[in-house]
């Protein structure tokens, strides 16, 4: 549906030179939630407004279906009003001096198609009930609270039905509660109207929530991209495993290359575990490696529970009620390591416990942790 071949993006000044996007290579199905997922500065609003026509790339190649709307090599840029997108920026960009109804109808009476009164007010009003506006249109936009104006612009987005639909961190000035709210409201709403949906955040939960597949940037470059839970539980680099969640990283040599059951001994710090190989990855007995394990996946005991398996003796230097969870800290040979442990499990400080790491929990991964 949306296909975007070696974008390169450069931003100069007459201080330096800022390669934003460097050969971003990516493409979505049709009705697909794809996330552009990374820290401030690596590039994932920059490939947003290159796709929306609001930024001129200088190589690559961006295809809307089967039109090509960019291309470096053949001189095509076609603006962003031809392009049959539509857009949510991150500050909603809700025009005060009108009411919900003329901030909605604002494409539809402006653009290159021209509708009758009647298609607008139908375009119109059936948007305002996708986003669960109905009886606001008459309202002035600035009196609506923040969720409501973040819908306002999500159904001016969707009004003129365009093919893909673009999402800049639309949720970022939200408070909490409202963000989880609208989390639901966007995805359940992006489902059924089944249009591609490009979404930025730097929110990996909102990633990790919403997306069919997620592509973590880092410094102008896709650097892994996944279904979510393939990009939590079994990541490939060792930048994706610091970036997405927490974890524990062990440093540890490959002392068996892994089996048919695509597992693999590791020696490392806390002694040898037993881990999990990922699909496709191939490690050679003496390979320096990465042993990733999230805090969740570990299990914690004040006695030697029955598993044979990575099984290690630590000595708990502190414990925090957190709700839901209990978030230690276990020291193992000069390692602190982070463990989500049950909240009701009582843990005295400082006593003598035991760590369970499954190897199924226990992932190689290539490359530096930090």
């Amino acid at each position: 549906m949306l296909t975007v071949t070696d974008l390169s993006k450069t931003y100069r000044t007459e201080e330096r030179t800022q390669q934003a996007v460097r050969e971003v290579n990516f493409a979505t199905r049709k009705g697909e939630f794809y996330t552009l997922l990374g820290p401030s500065g690596c590039g994932k609003s920059t490939t947003l407004r290159c796709i929306a026509g609001l930024e001129k790339p200088e190589h690559g190649e961006i295809r809307i279906g089967h039109e090509v709307v960019f291309s470096g090599a053949r001189g095509i840029f076609v603006p962003s009003y031809k392009r049959n997108l539509g857009m949510v920026f991150q500050s909603y960009a809700i025009w005060p001096h009108m009411t919900v109804f003329d901030n909605v109808a604002f494409p539809l009476v402006s653009g290159e198609r021209k509708l009758s009164k009647e298609q607008v007010r139908e375009r119109v009003t059936s948007a305002l009930s996708l986003v669960k506006l109905d009886g606001l249109a008459s309202q002035p936009a600035p009196l609506l609270s923040g969720g409501q104006q973040q819908r306002v612009a999500l159904a001016r987005a969707l009004a003129h039905q365009p093919e893909v639909l673009l999402l800049d961190e639309p949720l970022s000035n939200l408070d909490a509660k409202l963000r989880e709210e609208m989390r639901v409201q966007i995805r359940i709403l992006t489902r059924r109207l089944n249009v591609t949906t490009i979404y930025v955040t730097h929110d990996q939960l909102e990633a990790l929530q919403m997306s069919d597949r997620i592509a973590v940037m880092h410094d102008g470059r896709i650097v892994e991209e996944g279904p979510p839970k393939e990009i939590y539980l079994c990541p490939r680099t060792a930048y994706t495993a610091g970036f997405v969640g927490r974890v524990n990283f062990f440093e540890g040599l490959v002392r068996t290359s892994q089996s048919q059951d695509n597992m693999a001994r590791v020696e490392t710090s806390i002694g040898v575990l037993t881990c999990h190989v990922p699909e496709g990855s191939d490690y050679g007995g003496g390979e320096k490696v990465l042993v990733a394990v999230r805090p969740e996946g570990i299990s914690i005991s004040m006695e030697r529970p029955q598993e044979g398996a990575n099984v290690i003796r630590g000595v708990l230097e502190a414990s925090m009620f957190a709700g839901d969870t209990q978030d230690c800290i276990v020291q193992v040979n000069h390692h602190e390591i982070q463990v989500k442990a049950d909240p009701l499990t009582d843990l005295p400080a400082n006593a003598s416990v035991y760590l369970h790491l499954p190897p199924a929990r226990c992932v190689i991964i290539r490359g530096l942790a930090g």
